[in-house]
């Protein structure tokens, strides 16, 4: 019996094995969940053709918009775990929402495998020109001297945006009201219009408005500071180093994966990322190249949402 048992378990690793050598025999789906058009959407589509040239069989986006994401992590969190069925992670889908809807019907740890973070992208906050402030120091002057009496715009509530700028609130002992929109263009039109008096946004979607004077940068979660903003600080210099915190990209699977596979996806990208003109289009987006191990990628995902949870809490958050 127990000869039978190690035989039988002899057999399973060596059927694994074989499989993670073979894989992939077909296309792969990479399920994207948001629309097409945003920066998502674009770091999917510039990794996806690369990375089935690594792989030896196409890789195929999928856009599966709904529920701020949570439509689209779902599907990839059900599917089987044999590596065709990959979904783009972001801060969304596996951090701030999780984070402050409890009825999300996944575990954004528990419930998925991580392979890599492609890319981050820095955020800013900015505001509209004729907000009395146009640096850092001023800013946050006025805003306590000003309690309540300003708003700032979201892409809505539990996105990044919301959830980051409620981080920034705690730590920085200031108030603004939070006005949600339904997407971050709106959000952004009404900041420029001077509706609202100020955003914090991923950096590709500000720039434009920023170069052509229509909105003001004032400081920027990045690594440090930026070639295109370069007299904008970043929020560890001004002493807030927990709200530097970007927008990451990156490719998961449903739990249970297996590793060999996993390795030869995460090594597929970073093979991807060697081409030059694949670097471009993703960093012509405002994101930077990470390309990390699935580990790293993992305690990632494991850390933003512990900090959205402390944010939700601390903040007093809800959906409503």
């Amino acid at each position: 019996m127990q000869r039978r048992n190690c035989l039988a378990l002899v057999l399973l690793v060596t059927a694994g094995t074989a499989f993670a050598q073979a894989y992939p025999t077909k296309p792969i789906k990479l399920l994207v969940p948001f629309a097409a058009g945003g920066t998502t959407d674009i770091i999917a589509r510039a990794i996806a053709d690369p990375l089935g040239k690594a792989l030896g069989q196409p890789v195929v986006v999928d856009n599966r918009g709904g529920g701020g994401g949570i439509i689209g992590a779902l599907e990839t969190s059900r599917a089987a775990p044999d590596g065709y069925n990959l979904g783009i992670a972001t801060v969304s889908t596996m951090a701030t929402n999780p984070a402050i809807n409890p009825k999300v019907p996944y575990d954004p740890v528990k419930d998925f495998t991580p392979i890599i973070n492609i890319a981050a992208t820095p955020n800013v906050i900015a505001v509209n020109p004729k907000f009395p402030a146009k640096d850092y120091k001023s800013f946050v002057a006025e805003l306590k001297k000003n309690p309540g009496k300003y708003a700032y715009a979201s892409s809505g509530t539990g996105g990044i945006q919301h959830m980051l700028m409620e981080l920034y609130k705690s730590l920085s002992g200031t108030f603004m009201t939070h006005i949600p929109y339904r997407g971050a263009g709106p959000a952004l039109n009404d900041v420029v219009a001077g509706q609202v008096n100020m955003t914090l946004d991923n950096l590709p979607s500000s720039l434009p408005f920023i170069k052509d004077g229509r909105m003001v940068p004032i400081v920027v979660a990045a690594p440090q500071r930026l070639a295109v903003l370069p007299g904008v600080p970043t929020f560890k210099e001004v002493g807030l180093e927990p709200v530097n915190r970007m927008a990451f990209y990156g490719i998961l699977g449903p739990k249970g994966m297996p590793k060999d596979v996993v390795d030869k996806i995460n090594a597929g990208v970073k093979k991807a990322l060697e081409d030059p003109a694949v670097r471009k289009r993703i960093e012509d987006t405002g994101s930077l190249i990470i390309a990390n191990t699935p580990e790293q990628f993992a305690e990632q995902i494991k850390a933003e949402y512990a900090v959205y949870k402390d944010v939700v809490q601390k903040q007093k958050l809800t959906l409503e």
